[in-house]
This record gives C-alpha cells, structure tokens and sequence, in this order.
C-alpha cells in the first residue's frame, strides 16, 4: 500500500503541474484513504457492475486524487489522466459523472455528496441488497447544513450500509477549520446524531481498512486525522497548497521528497 499510494501522489503531482490547477495539497491529503478504499475495501470490478460498492467523492476539489487512484488501478488510461484540466480534455477540475463509469457523481459544491449517498444507500436498502457505499468529506465540509440534515436521516432509515470518511486536515481554503467554524467535539456530534463513530489516523492503511470493515447496525463516521500534503514535507499542514500552482521546480523538489 505505501508503493501504491506513493505512485498515486505522483500522478497527482505531475497532474498539477501539467493543468497549473490548484487544491493539490487537498488531494495529497486523502490519497491514503481513497487508494486503501479502492485497493482493499471496495467491491468493485472493470467493467464496472450494477451490484457494486460506491465510492462518493464529495469533496470533489480532491478529485486528482480519485483520479490517479482509479489510473492505478486501472479503471482510467494515461489518457485520461494526461486530459485533466486541460481545453477539450477528459477530465475536469470538480468530478462529472459524464466523464467516466467509476465516477458516481457530479460534484463540486459541498455538502451535497453525503445526501446523495444516502438515497444510493437507501435504494439498495429498499432493493434488499447488500453492496456498500463509502463517502469521503472534508472537515470543513461540515460546516454545510445539508450535510447534518442527511446524518439525522441516515439512522433513522436504518442504513448501515452506509460509512462516511472525514478528512480532518483542520486547513480549508481561507484557514484552519476550527477557526473560521468552530465544529468541536466531532467524534460526539456524530455519535449524538446516531452514528457509530471512530476517530483514527487517516494515513495508516491497516486502520483505514480495518475501521471499514467493521461490521454496525448503524451507519459508520470515520474521522480521520489527517495532514494536508501529506508526502510532500514542504507542503505538509500548509495552507498555501489549497491554492499554490505547482511549478516544474516545485514538481521535480517534490517528486525528489516522495522518491
């Protein structure tokens, strides 16, 4: 897993400086919970299947980061990945369901992943099946009403099919999370809301996968404590790597720290 996602953090690098895009020290920030998703957790097969797990990217200004983990694995050509960002390319900035089979939503405004994975989890409820959907969201993320309005309803209907993880990096794009909102204490917000809830470090691969595959008559909250450019020590808990342009110096000094 650590070669695996340290390709992917790679392929997210050399995606910034080729687009002149933004938000990589978000993507970098979730590469280990995607990759350990994809690579050990996910139901998921090429082609794809109706009977299948779901991954929602709701925090959809990572997607370099699904996108070089779906490269990774096979599920995206180097086409699509050398298309990212680019005029009459393949893939945009925000994930668009359009572009791609394992993409399963458009996003890009936030909070709304978390109420569309609900209703997936609750049609295959309905449907008596029994595949899974995984939902990944940033702290900040919380801030949006429309995300508590889905975690009061989840419990309600009975969807433990249904696991969110939050990438707890405490950086989003104008400061630290918890000072621009203040959202404390997670972990007992989700819990009172209904949800069986763990806090674990976002960046083992072994607790990513095995807090996953607990079983729960709820649905799950992961909080995952995270580092905003994680892998890259110049970018790491940086706020200007929201937005800073990843240069060809700046890709070569940060390929040279991931090697």
């Amino acid at each position: 897993m650590k070669a695996i996602a340290t390709n992917i953090r790679k392929t997210i690098l050399q995606m910034a400086n080729a687009s002149k895009s933004p938000h990589v020290g978000s993507a970098l920030s979730c590469a280990d919970i995607i990759s350990t998703l994809y690579f050990k957790v996910l139901n998921i097969t090429n082609p794809i299947q109706d009977h299948r797990d779901y991954f929602i990217l709701s925090k959809a200004h990572s997607a370099m980061s699904l996108y070089s983990t779906l490269y990774e694995k096979g599920f995206m050509s180097k086409e699509d990945i050398d298309g990212y960002y680019q005029n009459d390319g393949t893939l945009p900035a925000h994930t668009d369901r359009d572009t791609s089979d394992f993409i399963e939503i458009s996003a890009g405004s936030l909070g709304h992943g978390l109420p569309m994975a609900l209703g997936i989890a609750n049609s295959i409820k309905l449907k008596e099946e029994s595949n899974k959907v995984f939902v990944l969201m940033g702290d900040g993320e919380m801030q949006e009403g429309s995300v508590w309005e889905a975690a009061m309803l989840a419990p309600k209907l009975g969807l433990d099919n249904l696991t969110i993880f939050i990438d707890h990096n405490n950086l989003q794009g104008y400061g630290r999370a918890t000072e621009l909102v203040e959202f404390y204490p997670v972990k007992e917000k989700w819990e009172s809301f209904g949800w069986d809830t763990y806090v674990i470090d976002g960046h083992d691969y072994d607790e990513i996968e095995q807090t996953a595959n607990i079983q729960s008559d709820k649905p799950k909250a992961i909080i995952c404590n995270t580092v905003k450019g994680k892998g890259v020590p110049f970018m790491e808990d940086e706020l200007i790597w929201h937005y800073f342009i990843v240069t060809d110096e700046i890709k070569e000094k940060a390929l040279k720290e991931l090697s």
